[in-house]
């Protein structure tokens, strides 16, 4: 009879209710004390806690972030790095993904820009929402590629449904028009539907001079900086860190 049962629950794919049922049965004394309804409570938290830890891996694996799993624990604050816990805490609560706001992160190579990022990004999935990790350059390609094979409203439209789109390295090198009018295009068909986290080595005030056309330069400008919560990293670049804890620990 229970085996039937148990093969009927891995027919549904019930399977943190199955695990918690299981358990129930090899430790009967454990849950003696616990009545009918309170039973089936345990069992069906247990099959939502299986289902939304599922969701959560598989959305962490479709973000494509360059790190993951990263927690708020992970996040170095540093008095020199100019990065207020305050300021932080406050963006890990995720409202500014609920009212489609954006994160500009700004700091020297190695400071922890993209980690940083990748933290935000992992507290979203958790709170049940999708993230797309890509870097500037890689968007790009991509852009041409779809378009070089037919694709590209069917990639548009992906792009437009994730709720958080990690933008990284932006301003490593110019963009020429065609490029910045794919990259607005981007930004335009999220606006006011999707948020954005947008890392970059350069300034927001130095911005401008990565475009070629001052007018799409301004579009991009105005649908990203107006409502972004600005974070500048600064102090020693966490690899020049990583390299002197290393001569350190060789020096008599």
């Amino acid at each position: 009879m229970i085996d039937h049962t148990l093969d009927q629950i891995s027919q549904l794919k019930l399977n943190g209710l199955k695990a918690a049922l299981l358990e129930q049965m090899e430790q009967p004394n454990h849950y003696a004390d616990m009545g009918f309804e309170e039973r089936i409570t345990y069992l069906i938290d247990r099959e939502v806690l299986d289902r939304n830890n599922r969701r959560t891996k598989r959305m962490l694996r479709a973000s494509k972030m360059k790190f993951k799993p990263v927690f708020p624990e992970d996040i170095d604050y540093r008095e020199d790095r100019n990065l207020k816990k305050s300021a932080v805490m406050s963006l890990l609560q995720n409202n500014w993904i609920q009212q489609h706001q954006n994160i500009i992160i700004t700091g020297a190579t190695g400071s922890g820009k993209t980690h940083l990022a990748c933290v935000f990004g992992n507290q979203v999935i958790i709170s049940g929402h999708s993230v797309y990790y890509t870097r500037i350059p890689s968007l790009i390609d991509d852009v041409a590629l779809a378009r070089a094979e037919g694709t590209y409203q069917r990639f548009i439209k992906r792009i437009a449904r994730y709720d958080l789109l990690i933008l990284d390295d932006f301003g490593l090198s110019s963009l020429t028009t065609p490029q910045a009018q794919e990259l607005l295009e981007v930004i335009e068909i999220r606006s006011g539907a999707g948020s954005h986290i947008i890392t970059s080595q350069l300034p927001v005030k130095e911005w401008y001079s990565i475009f070629k056309n001052p007018t799409l330069a301004d579009a991009i400008m105005d649908r990203v900086i107006h409502n972004a919560h600005r974070l500048n990293l600064e102090g020693d670049t966490m690899r020049k860190l990583k390299n002197r804890v290393g001569l350190s620990d060789t020096l008599p």
